[in-house]
């Protein structure tokens, strides 16, 4: 009976050890870039003895946290077969939206986050009007939509900061729960839901056969034009969510709150896994992009490297994503 009971446990543990390991095997096939996550640690946390302080991790999530959520939206756009590089004057026009509604207008601060979203969600409809329906490339049409919100937010506030915003809306970017930023447990819920919607819905199945091959997918009876729009309404979406907690963090409407966000947040995306001719990559892979811009970021700032020199690492970062992700097509095309 006893020996039955070991053969028993000893059973159990192995299915489980096998389980754990599985999950291990699957994690390091699917998101490769976690290892140059690690290895960027290990290299910032020799370079710096301020680096994996508990105080500067919570704050690269923090700093990182907004660039994240629209890296969120940029996935599904990119998935898709789009692109879209208007979100950081979205962020711009939201967040003049949230701070003029709460101090100009007097209306409560939650009446003004709806007023954002609906206008991020404004700015997807538009893009989806000219990508999915007009036809007009997302490059072009998204360039114009970029253009237009950053202009209207010049004009709206002539340039001028927004200030005055109620004490009541600063916990939303600069408080914390349970000693995590809230930004933070924002950016954990948005990809927490993505990755459900992505991997377990029908319209994430959809947002995938479309990016893959969006005339195979029509003639399968799946509405492309809808899947596309609505892929650039929750780009724009979490563009302005990003938008509203920039106010709330920066205690004001920066007129160039945002800008060249849309280069971070695709690089996130590409370093990630995410095929810049759609159908491919995984949103969690977005989120450790995210992370790894951050600690880049950061672990340049540490070691007092020039912003000019800082962007010009950025910018070889998501050449040889970008290179990387070409060469895997090309190579996966002529086998």
């Amino acid at each position: 009976m006893s020996t039955e009971i070991q053969k028993s446990n000893t059973s159990g543990v192995a299915k489980g050890f096998n389980k754990v390991w599985g999950f291990i095997k699957y994690v390091s096939s699917e998101y490769v870039i976690i290892y140059s996550v690690i290895a960027l640690c290990i290299v910032l946390s020799i370079a710096s003895d301020v680096f994996l302080t508990t105080g500067n991790i919570m704050n690269v999530l923090r700093q990182i946290s907004m660039i994240a959520i629209i890296a969120a939206g940029i996935f599904f756009v990119m998935v898709g077969g789009g692109i879209d590089i208007s979100v950081g004057a979205t962020v711009g026009l939201a967040g003049i939206a949230f701070a003029g509604a709460m101090v100009n207008w007097g209306w409560h601060p939650f009446l003004a986050f709806i007023l954002s979203i609906i206008i991020g969600c404004i700015a997807g409809v538009g893009n989806a009007i000219m990508v999915a329906r007009a036809g007009i490339p997302p490059m072009i049409a998204t360039l114009a939509m970029m253009s237009a919100s950053r202009g209207l937010v010049y004009v709206v506030t002539n340039a001028y900061p927004i200030s005055g915003l109620p004490k009541s809306i600063a916990f939303l970017g600069r408080g914390y729960l349970l000693g995590i930023p809230f930004p933070v447990i924002i950016m954990a819920v948005v990809y927490i839901i993505a990755h459900f919607v992505s991997q377990k819905t029908k319209f994430g199945r959809f947002v995938y056969a479309v990016g893959g091959n969006s005339e195979a997918a029509h003639l399968s009876g799946i509405k492309v034009v809808k899947i596309k729009s609505i892929t650039y309404i929750i780009c724009g979406a979490l563009a302005a969510l990003s938008g509203v907690i920039l106010v709330s963090r920066l205690d004001s409407g920066q007129p160039n709150a945002g800008l060249n966000w849309e280069f971070e947040a695709i690089t996130a995306a590409v370093i990630g896994g995410v095929s810049i001719t759609g159908g491919k990559g995984k949103v969690l892979g977005v989120f450790f992009g995210a992370i790894l811009i951050g600690l880049l970021t950061n672990g340049m700032t540490l070691l007092n490297v020039s912003s000019y020199y800082q962007q010009i690492i950025k910018g070889a970062v998501l050449a040889g994503a970008i290179g990387l992700d070409v060469y895997k097509t090309r190579k996966a095309n002529k086998v």
